[in-house]
């Protein structure tokens, strides 16, 4: 298979800042002590797909004491996100990679669902495709993967409502290129999804 960059999109799991949608059910700290889990989960299931770089895209700041254990780790290349909305860091970072030359796949840390079998499933099919997508249930999806860029993916786009991946396969139509599509997957936004993480018991246990 030849060599990919996964680009993991990421939030510093600080109180208040992640999970903000979960803060009912689990509270600030619980928010952020899951989210924490899901970033770990994601970026082992990354590394352990072994397709080529692994990036780590984050945000507010690189140089918080948090990620400082990252810059240790010389399997994982620590970015920052641009500013702008979601669709403007997630189409900076596409961007960046793709210049390296590497087809990417650009991947949130909600989906437990992204195991290392899946991330190369969809790297195969990228390598066939111009795109390649991973829907969620809500609407969204919790997986891009592209060999080239196009702006329109990321731009005016509605995030966090359930009309994404519809505008995102549209806009994919209007450009004319070919994508493959995985079945629906879930990911961990509401409080009414926290009863998935049973199938996962790594990810109910262990703090930040």
């Amino acid at each position: 298979m030849n060599a990919l960059r996964i680009i993991i999109i990421a939030k510093e799991p600080r109180p208040g800042l992640a999970k903000t949608r979960l803060i009912p059910a689990l509270g600030a700290q619980g928010a952020a002590e899951l989210a924490d889990r899901l970033l770990h989960h994601a970026v082992t299931q990354a590394l352990a797909a072994d397709l080529g770089p692994v990036e780590l895209c984050v945000t507010p700041d690189r140089h918080a004491d948090y990620w400082h254990h990252w810059h240790n780790n010389d399997r994982i290349e620590l970015t920052e996100q641009s500013d702008g909305d979601l669709g403007q860091r997630m189409a900076t970072a596409a961007q960046r990679g793709l210049a390296s030359g590497l087809p990417v796949m650009l991947i949130g840390t909600d989906c437990p669902q992204l195991e290392a079998p899946k991330l190369q499933a969809m790297a195969t099919t990228l390598m066939k495709q111009d795109a390649c997508l991973c829907p969620v249930l809500d609407g969204g999806y919790s997986l891009l993967g592209l060999r080239r860029f196009d702006a329109s993916l990321f731009s005016d786009m509605p995030w966090s409502t359930d009309q994404v991946t519809t505008l995102t396969r549209d806009r994919l139509r209007q450009l004319g290129w070919r994508w493959h599509e995985s079945e629906p997957l879930w990911d961990l936004d509401e409080p009414d999804d926290l009863v998935r993480l049973q199938h996962y018991p790594s990810l109910s246990g262990h703090s930040i």
